[in-house]
């Protein structure tokens, strides 16, 4: 059964108004939140950029039984793996196992703020691979010493171990990827819905094929098509340039420039905008065809959030449930 998810975006929302959003989908019966883990939002208009972490402690205490899910955190630069090993126990502790760490190997537009540097995608998934061996051995509990080609850790040990232990889930984008952290990751994660990406994910992992994968489709809801398609070209033109080109881009000014020229046909193109819920359901139809078991939804904008929840969330899950049933 497809489950649908909710996305916490950190790029257009402050940290309270987050935690308010959490409770109102779960009431509002999503099956899943995940959160975005950002240092920066894309555009200046979206306006925010909260940790994400402090936020879903604050959103696993005030929310009863609704999975979590980092969409996704970076575990090379910016954060130590030993960091995020430690924040992912005691976030399971937090929300009572219902915590899955997603991982990725990031956007320059967060990571090159520790004064790293952004390194070309070979480094980058050099880096995650032995980012996931150095969370993998914390998580199993004991001491950690390692001197490896990019991390050291010295004698490190997670002191607050949860009894159910936090399921990986790696973001991917293509074969080579697949290939490279199928076995290291019990979930996977894709922005496309690539149903030969999906097939060659089961075949490489170490799983029975029964595999949780999880995507995300962005939706511009109002009442008003109009506002919707404005508010999506101005907070969501970002989208448009594709992973190769954004996850180089180190700031906001350059999301800005990069995305000038986009007009907001071209992103009413890309994004559902508008009343029309069935139109919803066909933009998000792809990924269940594809094998995805669970798809995450994006309001977008702040504004639009409330009454998107309280109005249209409702109705739009009992069409999608009945539509990939």
């Amino acid at each position: 059964m497809t489950r649908f998810g909710y996305t916490l975006m950190t790029e257009q929302s402050g940290p309270r108004e987050l935690v308010g959003y959490a409770v109102a989908a779960e009431q509002a019966g999503f099956d899943f939140l995940v959160s975005s883990d950002h240092f920066s939002p894309w555009l200046e208009e979206q306006g925010h950029a909260p940790h994400a972490w402090t936020m879903l402690g604050a959103v696993a205490q005030a929310t009863d039984s609704i999975p979590l899910m980092t969409y996704v955190t970076c575990p090379t630069l910016r954060y130590h793996p030993v960091i995020v090993a430690q924040q992912a126990a005691t976030l399971q502790i937090l929300a009572e196992g219902r915590f899955t760490l997603g991982l990725g190997s990031g956007e320059s537009l967060n990571e090159h703020v520790v004064g790293m540097g952004w390194p070309g995608v070979a480094e980058r998934h050099e880096r995650l691979e032995e980012a996931i061996g150095i969370i993998r051995d914390l998580l199993a509990g004991g001491t950690v010493n390692r001197h490896g080609h990019w991390y050291r850790v010295d004698s490190a040990r997670i002191w607050d171990l949860p009894p159910d232990p936090v399921p990986l889930a790696v973001a991917v984008s293509g074969a080579r990827s697949v290939e490279r952290f199928a076995p290291l990751a019990d979930e996977m994660i894709s922005t496309d819905p690539d149903a030969d990406l999906v097939q060659s994910w089961r075949q490489a992992s170490d799983g029975d094929g029964a595999v949780r994968v999880t995507g995300q489709v962005p939706v511009s809801w109002d009442t008003h098509r109009d506002k919707a398609v404005q508010r999506a070209h101005e907070q969501f033109r970002w989208s448009t340039g594709g992973w190769d080109v954004n996850s180089n881009l180190p700031t906001t000014d350059g999301f800005a420039a990069a995305t000038q020229l986009v007009r907001p046909e071209d992103v009413a193109d890309s994004i559902p905008c508008g009343p029309d819920l069935d139109a919803v359901v066909e933009a998000v139809r792809p990924y269940w065809e594809a094998g995805f078991t669970d798809i995450a939804l994006v309001q977008v904008g702040d504004e639009a959030q409330q009454q998107f929840l309280d109005e249209a969330a409702g109705p739009l899950l009992e069409k999608l449930r009945a539509a990939a049933a």
